[in-house]
């Protein structure tokens, strides 16, 4: 563990009863990171947030926020931290800046009310009650309280869930600013697009362990990218390809798949083996119709996860440089 971890969860574990939904997670964020959290339906991802956030005691393994346990030291760790929950609750009859006012009131040295809903985009609807926001506008005033108070480290909850896709792109560059001024942050989300433009280490949790951890890069070499086309050939009738005519592939990872005349090809080699495909294509004086080679993809290898048995071989986690 490195001293400028900021948050970190040794062995930590939560149980309800006999059932473990945190099963021995090791987790660290260190100062001036942003760390994506994902998981699976049911991963536990939830309960590991709520942990770390001090909202409940670990039932066993360690927690730290800020050198300290965030349930049972929380007075030296709330003043310093920011939390942006899935859902608050916030009074309908006030207006925005009526809510941000009496927020900042609860704050050590918070922005002026003003200028947190600013940084947000609301400043224009400070005298709208609660009630008569949108979605994603409460979303929005979410954000500002939990920036308010210029915290430390932030914890972000699914932030941009219900957000328009241009206040999305706003919401990311705030997040960009807050950690270029130096802020740690714990991202939530269902969003893969999200992780991959903001987070410099994304951790998947799977059946309440963190199944792969790692880049955005680190992560997606775990999977094999792939090959797809329709062999046709000089008067541009389909050919009727088997795999066995295939030429030798040294990244495939599987046998080529054909169905329905499409062969689809599964490789650690992308560059080689689309190579040797496209050599062996001009050999015969083939056409490869629908030619398609991608590499893997952040959902390809979180799919991959969701597949993964829970009796399944841990997967070791890549070191972040």
């Amino acid at each position: 563990m490195t001293t400028d971890a900021l948050i970190s969860a040794t062995g930590a574990i939560r149980r309800y009863g006999t059932f473990e939904a945190v099963r021995g997670v090791d987790l660290t964020v260190r100062r001036g990171e942003l760390l994506a959290l994902l998981g699976t339906n049911g991963a536990g991802k939830t309960s590991l947030l709520e942990l770390i956030e001090g909202l409940a005691p670990a039932s066993g393994g360690t927690v730290r926020v800020l050198g300290h346990d965030p349930y049972r030291e929380r007075g030296h760790v709330i003043p310093r931290v920011g939390i942006m929950l899935q859902e608050a609750g916030f009074a309908s009859d006030l207006t925005v800046a009526e809510t941000a006012r009496m927020w900042a009131g609860t704050q050590t040295a918070p922005r002026p009310y003003r200028a947190a809903l600013d940084i947000v985009g609301l400043a224009h609807r400070a005298d709208v009650r609660v009630a008569s926001l949108s979605g994603g506008e409460r979303r929005r005033l979410d954000l500002a309280l939990a920036v308010m108070g210029r915290p430390e480290v932030l914890f972000l909850d699914e932030p941009t869930t219900g957000l328009d896709p241009a206040s999305r792109r706003a919401t990311w560059d705030l997040v960009r600013d807050l950690l270029a001024d130096g802020t740690t942050v714990l991202l939530t989300t269902h969003y893969l697009e999200e992780a991959e433009e903001l987070a410099d280490r994304i951790a998947v949790m799977h059946e309440g362990r963190i199944a792969r951890e790692g880049t955005v890069a680190q992560i997606v070499a775990t999977e094999p990218a792939r090959v797809s086309f329709v062999v046709h050939d000089g008067a541009g009738r389909v050919v009727d390809v088997r795999a066995a005519d295939l030429p030798p592939l040294a990244g495939a990872v599987a046998p080529p798949d054909v169905a329905r005349a499409r062969v689809s090809v599964r490789t650690d080699e992308l560059q080689d083996d689309l190579g040797t495909i496209l050599g062996w294509a001009h050999e015969r004086s083939y056409r490869l119709a629908e030619l398609d080679a991608r590499a893997a993809s952040l959902e390809q290898a979180f799919l991959a996860i969701a597949g993964t048995p829970s009796s399944a071989a841990p997967i070791e986690k890549e070191a972040a440089a």
